[in-house]
């Protein structure tokens, strides 16, 4: 696989700010700081050349760092996919004043964290649809991070919005643990069924039971997003550190080749 891009990661420092989500007890095995020595250990030992660092928390500052961060040589960070408020009247200046940055010709996209909030709708409302409008306006893609129950607001979005592009996290994040998939797999249906979207198989490990999943718990649901969305629209990303819950970098990648070898 030359030429392998990771296509979602993340990256903190709890020196320079606080990470709400990782206060969570589950996620105590990750609370600490990785850095870009520790990105290019991970993917230089992989195979991998390049890779895409996804935002981790709703302040428009650490985009500018990852920003920054990706316009340094000797990395292997390639674009940014940042955060910007997208209810703000000021998503078009905001996404402006981050191009015209240090590294801004490395941002490629935007994402919240809509997964979060309490509003099965949220995407739907007038002022989020204006910001998303404007995120495709800047040539910009944008990555939904739903759960099962906002799927539905999640396709009438992508309806709406027919210019823009979107990019589905996790592959709406499959309750795998559970084996509960057919509300997700008709939502993901849904979602397909629209050119605008493509899919990401990543942060599947997690999704599964961390101790005692295998290639076979992930095989049902990455046959279901290729059968769906065809490999010219499917990514893969590790989701590290994340994924350090379940598995490690080389073996989500390790999962994943396992996963897709019939193509």
């Amino acid at each position: 696989m030359n030429g392998l891009v990771d296509a979602h990661h993340h990256l903190w420092d709890l020196s320079s700010r606080d990470y709400p989500f990782l206060q969570a007890e589950a996620l105590a095995p990750i609370r600490r700081t990785y850095d870009t020595g520790e990105l290019i250990r991970r993917t230089r030992d992989s195979g991998v050349e390049s890779t895409v660092l996804v935002q981790t928390v709703s302040d428009a500052a650490e985009t500018q760092e990852f920003l920054i961060l990706a316009g340094q040589p000797d990395n292997p960070v390639a674009g940014v996919v940042g955060w910007v408020d997208l209810t703000a009247k000021s998503v078009a200046e905001s996404v402006a004043w981050l191009k015209n940055g240090p590294g801004g010709d490395q941002l490629v996209g935007v994402r919240h964290q809509v997964q979060d909030e309490e509003d099965a709708r949220w995407l739907c409302q007038d002022q989020v649809r204006r910001g998303l409008a404007a995120v495709a306006e800047a040539g910009l893609v944008y990555d939904l991070l739903v759960l099962t129950h906002q799927m539905p607001a999640a396709v009438e979005t992508v309806q709406a919005l027919p210019e823009a592009a979107f990019v589905l996290d996790h592959a709406a994040k499959p309750p795998i643990a559970s084996g509960y998939l057919d509300a997700w797999s008709s939502g993901l249906s849904a979602l397909a069924a629209h050119d605008n979207v493509s899919c990401k198989i990543s942060g599947l490990v997690t999704e599964a039971d961390w101790t005692t999943w295998t290639d076979k718990d992930l095989r049902p649901v990455v046959d279901r997003v290729l059968e769906l969305f065809g490999p010219d629209r499917v990514l893969w990303g590790s989701d590290w550190p994340v994924c350090e819950l379940a598995a490690s970098y080389p073996g989500v990648l390790d999962a994943t080749r396992a996963t897709i070898g019939g193509l």
